[in-house]
């Protein structure tokens, strides 16, 4: 004798397949939240990508600390200097607790040099500084510096109490990247001012390059979903 097959309702598999439409309704809307949670935060990521990749080229001021002095840095315009044009600097320099220290209160040397360079070379260019007074800071170091040509170069600021000054000598190297000016092509492989090819950022994705796939990975996905639902639904 052969065991009978189960005809009845209670078979193994029974619990898990709804077997009305209520039923198949609240499962699917279980999957559609479910999926919609998971869609959200793709978005969202694909958000915050986007903005970050738009922040991205513009530089930011750059901080340097040294013993108990911190040195901010500023090239107008918006710190992106252009060789051949007059580029204002200005460095905002602070004693640990957040006091400004200007200029009248420092022996201070502003020297720059190409990249690369060696050990000894002799500066490139010795600008002036004279006191500036710039976003909250007054009387600061600041200096008017030409590039004379596209690529990167080192600012070494340094800086010694005057008599009545409490800090400590300090040293500060800013690099920063010179593009092209109005008369030169401004190309991203830059050569820099000793002939080498300068290749540190030049390889910048454009922001649709980034978000293009992002989209299109949500699109597959909302796709599939759609898809799922609709074979559940049959």
């Amino acid at each position: 004798m052969f065991p009978q097959p189960n005809r009845g309702k209670s078979s193994l598999f029974s619990g898990f397949i709804p077997t009305s439409q209520k039923q198949r309704h609240y499962l699917l809307k279980g999957i559609f939240w479910q999926n919609q949670g998971t869609i959200k935060y793709l978005l969202f990521l694909s958000c915050l990508v986007i903005s970050i990749t738009n922040l991205y080229p513009a530089s930011a001021h750059k901080v340097e600390v040294a013993g108990d002095v911190g040195g901010t840095i500023h090239i107008e315009p918006n710190d992106n200097p252009r060789a051949g044009e007059p580029s204002q600097a200005w460095f905002a320099l602070t004693r640990r607790g957040g006091r400004v220290i200007p200029l009248s209160q420092c022996n201070c040397q502003l020297a720059v040099y190409a990249e690369p360079y060696a050990a000894g070379e002799p500066a490139l260019l010795e600008p002036e500084l004279k006191p500036v007074s710039a976003e909250r800071y007054k009387g600061i170091p600041g200096a008017e510096v030409v590039f004379p040509k596209p690529g990167i170069y080192e600012l070494q600021l340094n800086g010694k109490p005057l008599s009545g000054a409490r800090f400590k000598p300090f040293e500060f190297k800013f690099e920063v990247t010179v593009a092209g000016g109005s008369t030169q092509e401004n190309t991203r492989n830059i050569r820099d001012v000793n002939g080498d090819l300068g290749e540190g950022e030049s390889q910048k994705l454009p922001t649709w390059a980034i978000a293009l796939p992002i989209f299109g990975f949500i699109a597959i996905l909302v796709v599939a979903l759609r898809g799922t639902r609709g074979g559940s639904g049959e």
